[in-house]
């Protein structure tokens, strides 16, 4: 793995970076806030090792607190004589994976970075969604199809996110009413197939592939070809 590890005690970094880099690791050290952030920021890591207390304007919290901001999900393992368990919560809200108090057994420290090393990356949430040349905002909520900018409604709005979240599978009227209606029952209305009408016709007039599809007695699907 490749680690960074910020610790402005120099003692406390050469006994972790050798015992690291005996263990089959990279490491990289910075000896301050500023310039663990600034690394942190813009290199590929596996994991931070990082102290609490921390010179040069930026102490570990912040340091912490900036990269989550950023929407930088590393793993992180506080190292800080601050034992008192609120000083421990405070990191870990910061956004700390793990936190372990000085002094400390180095085999400890290692098992827990390897730990957070075996952890699956955090998935990045979906922002867009897209079929063929039809694209979904959720952020700016707005739908797009060959670059034309398509107005709909907030109830279309939720359909289509449904059947693209699910594009290239049938989706039924029971997850329909339940997913964008919050019905758990069906009202036996055609509700679902007057939206679905009014989608595709906003959708598919003027482009020569439809994408929206009927699947008899089944549901709906939304697809390329």
């Amino acid at each position: 793995m490749r680690i960074l590890l910020v610790e402005d005690d120099a003692e406390v970094a050469r006994f972790v970076k050798k015992g690291l880099m005996e263990a089959g690791h990279t490491v990289e050290h910075a000896p301050n806030g500023r310039d663990g952030l600034f690394m942190a920021a813009s290199e590929q890591f596996d994991v931070l090792v990082l102290d609490r207390m921390l010179p040069g304007g930026v102490d570990g919290v912040r340091l912490v607190e900036t990269l989550r901001g950023q929407g930088n999900r590393t793993p992180v393992l506080f190292l800080s004589a601050l034992n008192a368990v609120d000083e421990r919560v405070k990191g870990l809200k910061a956004g700390g994976d793990d936190y372990l108090t000085k002094p400390f057994a180095f085999a400890e420290l290692l098992a827990r970075v390897e730990a957070l090393g075996r952890r699956p990356a955090a998935e990045v949430p979906t922002t867009r969604l897209k079929v063929a040349d039809l694209e979904l905002d959720l952020l700016s909520r707005t739908v797009t199809r060959g670059g034309k900018k398509i107005d709909v409604q907030p109830r279309e709005f939720r359909l289509l996110e449904h059947l693209m979240r699910h594009a290239g599978q049938v989706v039924t009227r029971t997850m329909l009413l339940e997913k964008v209606w919050d019905y758990h029952f069906d009202p036996q209305t055609n509700v679902i197939d007057v939206h679905v009408s009014r989608l595709r016709h906003k959708l598919d007039k003027g482009f020569d592939k439809p994408l929206i599809h009927t699947v008899r007695n089944a549901g709906y699907m939304i697809r390329a070809d």
